[in-house]
């Protein structure tokens, strides 16, 4: 094997000098192969014939020949694994001759130590018979580590341990090589790993750029909806008893609610929900929210919710907002007459729960808001009992997917209302509904409810 590795090196030296005459070592490589085939035939052991570098030997270490290699050709830096120091020493001649540089190791335990202080390493050739560590072992090792599993290695072989190289290959070797090493086959497997290792690191970064990115989005996400949150009112129990629960999907979604004063005998209250999720969601329903909060939706009467929702869906058209249109529920509540007014763009409607009656449907007809210019929005008036509660909502709060992989009906959630609307924490018992029909304490959707208690007989409204 030293032989043939050597006079080949030789050989391509004497060819880049312009050295037309070398027979002489063409017998040398004739003889080689014989004695190699001889010795093969008589049963010598597995592995490399054990001849070693004399001590004198005036080649100096791991200096490559030349530094000639293809032009083109993918070079690294690369590890070899060899317990007879012969060997070692030819490969990494040939390795420096094709424009690699080289780390050595004298067998498996070595290889291993040498792997986790480098990282600059971009492929292993090892040998498979070696003392205290074989290559396999080395190997599985290697393919365990996360740290180190993707590095590509290729076994060394004799032509007699086809089975050992099997086993090495199913354990995640790249490739092997058979002993004499071939310079063209050397070459060509070397350059398809490296090109390979070249490859997955690329991905690697991809995906590490990727993963650094989508934890910043997730985190902005994360920002973007506690400022959402932080918008909305606190709970309240004067004038009215007011308690709400607004979950967000796994994205930042779109809805928002809002109640307040509008005079001394009169009170706004509303819940909007924009198509879709995501940061263009939240600041569509940030913006119709302030708007409606702070009064400042010019040419509406903010008593009149038929005013309103006009207004808002001559302001707010989808063309000017990236095609996003969104839903609204719209009430104003008169404390002298205890009658609500109420108009809705598309929006489920609100349930009134008073006595022991059914709940009844707070609904009025209307489209959605910004989808067609000139939308007509309907008035409703309806009287609401002393002691009622009101319950308003977005579509989050039934359109849950079951276990079984239904949706849940509006008419399933109404009678859900009808069984339990009187608890005195309804908010977060429709909450924990909503968990337990769909078994994630995640919803596919945002949730938004208000829950308003309106006073009783004779109960007094504090004055604003």
């Amino acid at each position: 094997n030293h032989i043939l590795g050597y006079s080949e090196l030789f050989d391509e030296e004497l060819e880049d000098q312009g050295v037309q005459d070398r027979s002489d070592l063409t017998k040398i490589r004739e003889a080689a192969r014989k004695m190699l085939e001889i010795l093969e035939g008589g049963g010598k052991r597995e592995g490399v014939l054990p001849v070693s570098q004399p001590e004198n030997s005036s080649l100096p270490n791991h200096e490559p020949l030349s530094s000639s290699s293809k032009p083109g050709a993918l070079t690294g830096r690369i590890l070899v694994v060899d317990d007879n120091a012969g060997n070692r020493e030819t490969l990494i001649r040939r390795l420096h001759k094709q424009g690699h540089s080289t780390v050595e190791a004298g067998n498996g335990r070595e290889a291993l130590e040498i792997v986790h202080a480098d990282e600059s390493l971009d492929l292993i050739l090892m040998d498979i018979l070696m003392p205290e560590m074989d290559g396999f072992q080395a190997l599985m090792q290697l393919k365990a580590d996360p740290e180190s599993r993707h590095l590509p290695v290729i076994m060394i072989s004799a032509l007699d341990e086809m089975e050992r190289v099997i086993q090495c290959i199913e354990a995640g070797a790249e490739d092997y090589l058979p002993k004499p090493f071939d310079p063209t086959l050397l070459r060509a497997r070397i350059g398809a790993s490296l090109e390979k290792k070249a490859l997955r690191d690329l991905e690697r970064a991809h995906l590490q750029k990727i993963e650094e990115t989508q934890e910043r989005l997730v985190g902005e996400l994360r920002q973007a909806s506690n400022y959402v949150a932080s918008m909305l009112p606190k709970p309240e129990d004067d004038p009215l008893k007011i308690r709400w629960r607004f979950e967000t999907s796994t994205e930042l979604g779109g809805d928002a609610f809002g109640y307040h004063r509008l005079d001394e005998n009169s009170y706004a209250i509303f819940l909007l929900d924009v198509c879709g999720h995501g940061v263009g969601a939240a600041l569509l329903s940030v913006s119709a929210m302030n708007v409606l909060r702070a009064g400042s939706l010019t040419g509406a009467d903010f008593h009149s919710p038929s005013s309103v929702l006009s207004t808002l869906d001559s302001a707010f058209p989808m063309e000017k907002h990236n095609n996003m249109y969104f839903t609204i529920w719209y009430g104003v509540y008169d404390f002298r007459t205890r009658i609500l007014k109420h108009a809705s763009g598309g929006h489920p409607p609100a349930l009134l729960l008073s006595g022991t009656e059914r709940p009844q449907e707070i609904r009025s007809p209307g489209r959605i808001i910004g989808v067609f210019p000139g939308g007509v929005f309907p008035e409703q008036e309806c009287q609401i009992p002393p002691g009622s509660r009101l319950l308003i909502f977005s579509d989050g709060a039934y359109e849950l997917r079951t276990l079984n992989g239904d949706m849940l009906a509006f008419e399933d959630f109404k009678q859900w209302v009808s069984d339990h609307g009187r608890e005195p924490d309804l908010p977060d018992q429709i909450l924990q509904m909503a968990r337990a029909v769909t078994g994630s304490e995640e919803f596919a959707d945002d949730l938004s409810l208000l829950c308003i208690d309106f006073p009783s007989e004779g109960q007094t409204v504090a004055a604003p």
